[in-house]
C-alpha cells in the first residue's frame, strides 16, 4: 500500500489495508501458514509475522489502522496559506499567462512553504482540498467590473419593470455560422492526427439574430432570423435597423405582451431608429447590456449548444446545406424548453427581481 508524498495514507488506502489485515487474522485463527496467508493476500512474508504478533497481543483491535502513519507535510493550515496565494494568479508571481499547473504550484510551494512535494503529490493535494483542473471562461481585459455592477442594477430594474407589465424579460444577440465547421475531439488510432475536411473554396456563411425570452410560469421561447451571406462584393453583410425592428415587432405578436428587451451596445441598437421606435411603443422597453459582458447574455449559450450539434467536424458542401442544418439545430433548441432555461441559469441571473 502505498504512501503519499504530501501526507499519509488516504481514507480509502487506509480501509483496503485494514481489510487485509482481517483476512489476515482469519488465516490465523484457522492456523494456516504464514507463508500461504502471505502468498493468497499477495505480501511478504514479514508483514503476515507482523501482523501475527499484533494480533497475539491485541486481538482483533491490534490490526486496525490507527490513522495517517505520519503528520502530512502540507496541513490545513498550510494549505490555506498556498491557497491564498493561488487564488492571486499567476501574473501576480510572476508567470506570463494566466495558467496554474502542477509544477507551477509545485514551484510556489517550495517558495511560500519551503515544502518539495512530488508533481502527483501536488495534484494529490489539490484535489484533496476540493480544487480541479478545468476549462477557464474568456473575459475581455477591457471589461470594466463597475460599470458591469452599474449594468446589473439596470437589469434588475428591468427584471422589476418586466414583473409589473406582466411582461417577457428578452434576450437579444447576433453570431455568424461560416462554411468552416469547428474542430472538435474524436476518436483515432494513437500516434495518428485525424484530418477534418472543409470547404476551403466557399466563404459563405449565416447570420442570425436570436431572441431568448423568459416569463415566470410560461414556456420559455427561442425566436430568430436568419440571413444568408454570400462572398460577392456588395452583398448585404449585417442587420439594420429595420431588421431588428421587424424581429421585435414578429417576437410581440408571437407573445403577445409587452417585451422588456435586453442587449449589448451594438451601434445598430443605439441607433436613432431604434431609439424612436422605443419610444413611441409603451410595450417596448429597452435595457443595454454592460460593455465587455456577454456572460450576461444568455444566447450566448444558444450558439454554443447551436455549434456543438451542428457544426463540429461537419464537411458542409454548399451554403444550402449550411443554411439547413442550422435552421434544424436552432428548431431542436425550439422545442427543449429546458435548454433554454439552462442558457438563462448559466449566466446567474434569475426571472425574480430582487
Amino acid at each position: 500500500m502505498r504512501y503519499a508524498q504530501g501526507g499519509g495514507l488516504r481514507p480509502h488506502e487506509q480501509i483496503a489495508r485494514e481489510r487485509v489485515r482481517m483476512l489476515a487474522a482469519e488465516g490465523f485463527e484457522r492456523g494456516r501458514e504464514n507463508s500461504a496467508i502471505a502468498k493468497d493476500l499477495r505480501v511478504s512474508v514479514r508483514s503476515v509475522e507482523r501482523w501475527k504478533r499484533s494480533w497475539r497481543e491485541s486481538g482483533i483491535d491490534g490490526l486496525r489502522c490507527s490513522g495517517p502513519s505520519r503528520r502530512p507535510k502540507v496541513g490545513p493550515e498550510e494549505f490555506a496559506v498556498l491557497e491564498g496565494e493561488l487564488l492571486r494568479g499567476t501574473v501576480f508571481h510572476g508567470w506570463p499567462d494566466e495558467r496554474w499547473t502542477l509544477s507551477r504550484v509545485r514551484t510556489l510551494t517550495v517558495e511560500k512553504l519551503g515544502v518539495r512535494l512530488s508533481v502527483h503529490a501536488v495534484w494529490d493535494l489539490l484535489r484533496r482540498h476540493g480544487w480541479s483542473c478545468q476549462q477557464p471562461a474568456r473575459r475581455a481585459v477591457e471589461r470594466d467590473e463597475a460599470a458591469v455592477a452599474l449594468g446589473e442594477g439596470d437589469l434588475a430594474v428591468g427584471k422589476a419593470t418586466a414583473a409589473a407589465l406582466g411582461a417577457w424579460l428578452v434576450f437579444e444577440d447576433e453570431a455568424a455560422v461560416s462554411m468552416t465547421s469547428h474542430r472538435g475531439r474524436t476518436w483515432a488510432p494513437r500516434g495518428t492526427t485525424p484530418v477534418v475536411r472543409f470547404n476551403g473554396g466557399s466563404r459563405g456563411r449565416v447570420t442570425m439574430a436570436a431572441l431568448t425570452c423568459y416569463k415566470p410560469g410560461e414556456r420559455s421561447r427561442l425566436i430568430y432570423r436568419p440571413r444568408v451571406q454570400g462572398h460577392h462584393r456588395g452583398d448585404h453583410r449585417g442587420f439594420t435597423w429595420q431588421d431588428y425592428r421587424d424581429l421585435i415587432v414578429r417576437a410581440h405578436l408571437q407573445l403577445g405582451a409587452p417585451i422588456v428587451l435586453i442587449w449589448d451596445n451594438l451601434n445598430v441598437h443605439r441607433s436613432a431608429g431604434i431609439r424612436e421606435y422605443a419610444a413611441g411603443h409603451d410595450w417596448l422597453t429597452i435595457v443595454q447590456l454592460p460593455t465587455y459582458s456577454p456572460d450576461l447574455n444568455p444566447v450566448e449559450g444558444i450558439w454554443s449548444l447551436l455549434r456543438r450539434a451542428v457544426t463540429v467536424n461537419t464537411v458542409f458542401t454548399d451554403r444550402e446545406q449550411l443554411v439547413q442544418a442550422v435552421r434544424s439545430g436552432m428548431r431542436s433548441i425550439q422545442r427543449t424548453p429546458h435548454l433554454i432555461d439552462g442558457c438563462l441559469t448559466g449566466t446567474g441571473l434569475s426571472l425574480t427581481p430582487a
